[in-house]
């Protein structure tokens, strides 16, 4: 709907953005943006309205304001990954998914808030603050929670983001930008969108390229888009999917955008059910929603299966030996000798490291560090590394047989609750939240699936709750074109953020608050 009022001149690329910068503003509370670029991104709103008043706009993207989370490199624009190890720096080249992005015309606003190197699920550990989430503001949020006791202060009862993402997330949710880059490793997009009432797409590993992301897991690591519906997750997947001949790990077919069809028709789809995902924990008002949401396919003539994926139950402990063995290889390049942070302890290079490492990263990356290199020791390597590797294995294979068996798409939940309070939030430490949190999501990653949460509906609290679907490997047209299908169903209920109300002059309330596509 953007798009095709910045074609008709109906709205410049220069208001549009002054409109988000002025958004970003008045929403500096939600702590999204660690950096806004307000100079760069006005400059290239100038560049792209030149293009539109000479007829010949890049694509659908141009003019169109984007953010992209803190962990993906651009040039001349600081990136952290919200770690005082990175404080400062400013990358002297672009990640090929932002110049991208920027190749089709897109404006970068600035770079959003992280939990520090990715590692979390609530966006509450970077050293720049935790993320709040836009609907503890909302209007529906606000009716539904009454302060325990008159003492109790409002401020303490707004609720999370979920992560790593949450910055991108809480930015779409907040209609500060039309579109976000996160990064997924074991869910870092699609458990943000969950709980900011977003749409988080994980693509399939290899189908969009990873340079420029700094890396956490290198083998489980995958840009996410996250947009406020289905389509626009379409229109930007086509923009940046495809080989990169600096990612040795992509496709090395041309990629061919798609549009989505409108699904009328879904009588000849199959959809799977694991049981495996009713996990210990899953809220009873989660369980409730999966289950109308089968129905609802059941009812429109899809045939709804169970299905078991008989190996879900070790994936967590298996992703945890291997992400943080990656993650204490990829840790080891910052040493303070190239880039970054550096101690001035110099009494030998052994204690320069050695204090660089303890003065720049937090505690849950120096935790992730020890333990990785704990399970890559020569004595443990064969126990736990190469042993959870065989269970990736067999992960994997589970995936590949109940596909093989004619399912198209799985629907499992993407979390096990909605969003909860700061103040509970860091009552446990990041290790458990992370192995609660990233339960229903990780498998896919270690399978390199795609898979998307698709919001569903609000919480007796008033807060958004997802589902996600997981296709097959590459198959992110049948994906898309489901959750499109469902979104459409659903009819999720649009922000009600008096912030927004404020600022808006039409561009922003279309149904579902202006979409790109």
């Amino acid at each position: 709907q953007v798009s095709a009022a910045l074609r008709e001149g109906r709205v410049t690329p220069t208001e549009l953005c002054q409109k988000c910068l002025s958004l970003i503003k008045s929403t500096k509370f939600l702590n999204a943006y660690i950096t806004v670029a307000e100079e760069t991104a006005l400059k290239q709103a100038e560049e792209s309205e030149k293009r539109y008043r000479r007829g010949q706009p890049l694509g659908v993207l141009d003019g169109i304001p984007v953010a992209v989370k803190d962990n993906f490199n651009t040039a001349g624009i600081e990136t952290t990954c919200a770690s005082n190890m990175l404080k400062g720096y400013i990358s002297p080249y672009n990640a090929t998914v932002v110049q991208k992005l920027l190749d089709q015309g897109a404006v970068l606003l600035g770079k959003t808030n992280l939990d520090e190197f990715a590692m979390g699920s609530g966006s509450t550990d970077g050293i720049f603050g935790p993320v709040r989430n836009p609907w503890s503001y909302s209007s529906q949020y606000k009716e539904k929670s009454v302060p325990k006791s008159h003492s109790e202060d409002k401020e303490s009862n707004w609720v999370i983001t979920g992560g790593s993402s949450g910055g991108s997330a809480a930015a779409v949710s907040s209609f500060t930008c039309f579109a976000a880059l996160g990064s997924d490793t074991g869910g870092s997009t699609r458990n943000p969108a969950a709980h900011c009432g977003v749409v988080g797409l994980k693509p399939t590993y290899g189908l969009i390229s990873r340079h420029g992301l700094i890396p956490l897991v290198n083998s489980m690591d995958v840009p996410g888009i996250l947009t406020r519906c289905v389509d626009d997750a379409a229109v930007v997947l086509g923009s940046l999917a495809g080989h990169d001949p600096k990612d040795s790990t992509t496709i090395q077919d041309n990629f061919k955008p798609f549009e989505l069809p409108n699904l009328t028709d879904v009588s000849k789809l199959s959809i799977g059910i694991p049981k495996e995902y009713h996990a210990p924990g899953l809220s009873s008002e989660i369980l409730a929603l999966w289950s109308k949401a089968a129905d609802l396919f059941k009812n429109a003539g899809a045939k709804v299966i169970e299905v078991s994926l008989p190996h879900t139950r070790y994936s967590i402990v298996c992703y945890h030996v291997l992400c943080t063995a990656e993650v204490a290889s990829n840790m080891a390049r910052f040493d303070g000798l190239e880039y970054g942070h550096r101690s001035d302890m110099n009494e030998s290079t052994e204690s320069m490291y050695a204090a660089t490492r303890r003065e720049g990263f937090n505690d849950v990356v120096r935790g992730r560090i020890l333990s990785g290199n704990y399970f890559l020791l020569k004595q443990n390597y064969e126990d736990y590394f190469v042993k959870a590797q065989k269970v990736r294995r067999l992960i994997a294979s589970d995936f590949v047989k109940v596909f093989r068996s004619g399912v198209d798409v799985l629907l499992t939940p993407t979390t096990l609750s909605d969003a909860v309070p700061y103040m509970e939030f860091i009552k446990e430490d990041n290790r458990t939240r992370s192995t609660q949190d990233d339960i229903l999501t990780q498998a896919a990653n270690m399978a390199g699936l795609p898979a998307i949460n698709v919001p569903t509906a609000l919480s007796e609290r008033g807060l958004p709750v997802g589902l996600q679907f997981i296709g097959r490997s590459f198959q992110e047209k049948q994906l898309l074109t489901v959750a499109k299908w469902f979104e459409k169903q659903v009819k999720f209920p649009m922000i009600q953020l008096e912030v927004v109300k404020k600022h808006d002059h039409g561009v922003f309330q279309h149904q579902k608050s202006a979409s790109v596509s």
